[in-house]
């Protein structure tokens, strides 16, 4: 079992979890985002940056406020004049996952709910970006109590990501989605260039290309939509109540109409493909996961295709 794998509970019918995440499809991630930023991986990346690190630039005689504890006791007893040690100033890549826990993402009609594929898209990417020194840092939105949490090294980010998605479903329901105020709270906080990736529905008011455009033209932005079939299509099953979980509105409808069916499909699909063209408009990579089937498969062959 993959590390990954082991962070999260135990599925329940209520909760069916993410499902299988097999270790080769996580190296295979792995692969796919290193080379996509290979310019800000730590270990990849030789920094032109003289300050703390792991790499010796150069060494050179002590100045009065220079650190002492920076003093190279080997080259000073050789010279018999205090010299220190300066250092190549390592990079790290900083990961933003700015995770969407509206009450839309409770919702799912085939083999999980969309919270379930957030959860696993967050954990994977989680298990990539707390590697090699790494950094990860979360923002949600969409609840009652939005989070922030501060980007963290190792397993101490992967528990700061869980504890955001272990959210109480009750909790959940509370909110609406707000992804405008999400990206701007996420480019407030990514003070250097970094990978940002949003996981949501992106259902609820378009009012967020501005300032994803801001956001775009700073950190390398992944856009990860996560759909059910339901939503883009209905089914013949008589008279149906429709409920919006964010707001409560309801809507009767009568399902047996085929020209409602065909109205319904056209206008769905139409809201999505808004939805695609706002992305593309930024320069975001865009990718589209379902609750039906593999969805980690799809997630690294995309990003495969997309690597430029």
């Amino acid at each position: 079992m993959s590390n990954a794998s082991a962070l999260h509970a135990a599925p329940t019918p209520a909760r069916p979890g993410p499902g299988p995440m097999p270790e080769g499809l996580l190296r295979a991630l792995d692969i796919t985002i290193g080379r996509r930023m290979e310019g800000l991986l730590a270990g990849d990346y030789r920094s032109t940056l003289l300050g703390r690190g792991s790499e010796l630039a150069l060494v050179r005689p002590y100045v009065p406020g220079d650190d002492v504890r920076r003093i190279d006791w080997n080259v000073t007893a050789r010279t018999n004049e205090p010299h220190v040690r300066v250092d190549l100033a390592e990079r790290v890549l900083v990961t933003w996952l700015v995770l969407d826990t509206s009450a839309s993402m409770q919702f799912g009609t085939a083999d999980r709910r969309k919270a379930d594929v957030a959860e696993g898209v967050a954990i994977a990417f989680g298990h990539l970006a707390t590697r090699r020194g790494n950094r990860l840092g979360v923002v949600t939105f969409g609840d009652a109590r939005p989070r922030a949490l501060p980007p963290r090294q190792g397993r101490v980010g992967l528990i700061g990501l869980l504890a955001a998605l272990r959210r109480e479903p009750e909790e959940a329901r509370t909110g609406a989605t707000a992804l405008g105020d999400a990206i701007a709270r996420a480019g407030a906080l990514a003070r250097q260039r970094s990978l940002v990736v949003f996981v949501s529905d992106f259902r609820g008011p378009h009012d967020w290309r501005r300032p994803l455009l801001e956001l775009a033209g700073h950190h390398d932005v992944v856009a990860v939509e996560i759909r059910d079939r339901r939503e883009q299509e209905l089914s013949n099953v008589g008279l149906l109540w429709l409920v919006d979980p964010e707001t409560g509105r309801q809507l009767r409808v009568d399902t047996r109409s085929r020209r409602l069916r065909e109205r319904f499909a056209v206008a769905a699909a139409a809201e999505r493909a808004q939805v695609a063209r706002a992305f593309a408009s930024v320069g975001a990579r865009h990718v589209i996961l379902t609750t039906q089937g593999d969805w980690l498969r799809t997630l690294v062959q995309y990003l495969r295709r997309s690597r430029s």
